[in-house]
């Protein structure tokens, strides 16, 4: 079984500082224990290095980059898919529906992923299961 890793998962698992660190770190550690194929997209690489560089640095984003990067297969975003992205955004008409997250959405529905890695409770509306367990998700 496959997992979709978000970016509030990252951030999460490298900030120390966030409230849910331990359960991210912890969700992620099952994760790669059980063997499960892990994968983000590009634009989620994108979201998490400019959310790492700006909250906690640039060796930070190195560190993202040299230690978790390396175990995610991206799945990348084409034209298609950010139009169809960006039309749900419109669709939805919610400042707090983000743009990335509709392309995960999507790349998770066009591939059969059905869980995700996040503390997002948007993956959780769109009908995904997710890990860790939702509770006091952002």
């Amino acid at each position: 079984m496959s997992l979709f890793v978000d970016t509030s998962a990252i951030v999460a698992i490298v900030d120390a500082g966030q409230d849910r660190h331990a359960d991210a770190a912890a969700a992620w550690e099952a994760a790669l224990e059980s063997g499960r194929a892990l994968y983000t997209s590009n634009y989620v690489l994108v979201e998490t290095f400019a959310l790492v560089q700006r909250r906690l640095g640039l060796a930070a984003c190195r560190e993202v980059s040299t230690t978790l990067v390396p175990l995610l297969s991206p799945l990348w975003v084409d034209e298609a898919l950010h139009e169809t992205a960006l039309a749900a955004v419109f669709a939805a008409d919610s400042r707090s529906l983000s743009f990335v997250d509709c392309t995960s959405f999507e790349i998770m529905r066009r591939h059969g992923l059905g869980e995700a890695l996040t503390l997002d409770r948007d993956f959780t509306r769109q009908g995904f299961l997710v890990a860790p367990n939702p509770r006091g998700s952002v």
